[in-house]
C-alpha cells in the first residue's frame, strides 16, 4: 500500500492523517512500502500516481487532502482526470456517513475512488476524523475485495 499526503501547510512530524491511513491499515495487517507528502499541485501528484501504478508491489493508493472546494484543492481533478474505473459508491457512501457525523459539511467533499491501471486509488478528505471514518466505514470494509477485482 502506499499513502499520499496533499498538504501545503503540514510536515511530516505533523501528518496525523496520513499517519492515521498508515495506522488503519497495518492494524489490520496491510504493509505501506511508500509514504509520500506533496504539497497539493497537479504535475507532482500526477507523476508520483504513475510511479506507484507501475510498481507492483504497491497494490493500492491511499491519498488524504485535497478534497474539498478551496481553489487549492486540485487531487480530486487529477486523480479522476487519470482512473481508468471511477467509483461513485465509494463518494457517495463516504458523504453519506459523514453526514451523520458532521452534518451537511459533508456535502463539501468530493472523496472519490477508483482503478489505475491495475491499482485501486481512495481520495480522503484531510481531517484526520474524515480519515478515520473513511478508512474504518469504507476503505477497510472493501480493500482486499477491491485490489482482488482490479488485479483481473
Amino acid at each position: 500500500m502506499a499513502v499520499i499526503t496533499l498538504s501545503d501547510s503540514r510536515t511530516a512530524a505533523e501528518d496525523r492523517s496520513g499517519q492515521a491511513v498508515v495506522d488503519a491499515l497495518q492494524s489490520v495487517g496491510h504493509t505501506v512500502v511508500s509514504r509520500h507528502l506533496l504539497t497539493d499541485d497537479a504535475e507532482p501528484l500526477r507523476q508520483l500516481l504513475e510511479r506507484l501504478r507501475d510498481d507492483e508491489s504497491v497494490e493500492a493508493i491511499i491519498t488524504t487532502g485535497g478534497t474539498g472546494v478551496a481553489k487549492r484543492d486540485l487531487a480530486i481533478d487529477v486523480i479522476e482526470s487519470m482512473l481508468d474505473v471511477t467509483l461513485p459508491g465509494f463518494g457517495e457512501t463516504f458523504r453519506r456517513v459523514s453526514f451523520d457525523e458532521i452534518g451537511p459539511k459533508a456535502m463539501l467533499s468530493r472523496a472519490t475512488a477508483g482503478r489505475l491501471g491495475d491499482t485501486m486509488v481512495f481520495a480522503l478528505p484531510g481531517s484526520t476524523g474524515g480519515v478515520r471514518t473513511a478508512m474504518t466505514q469504507c476503505v477497510l470494509p472493501i480493500l482486499v475485495h477491491a485490489v482482488r477485482l482490479a488485479q483481473r
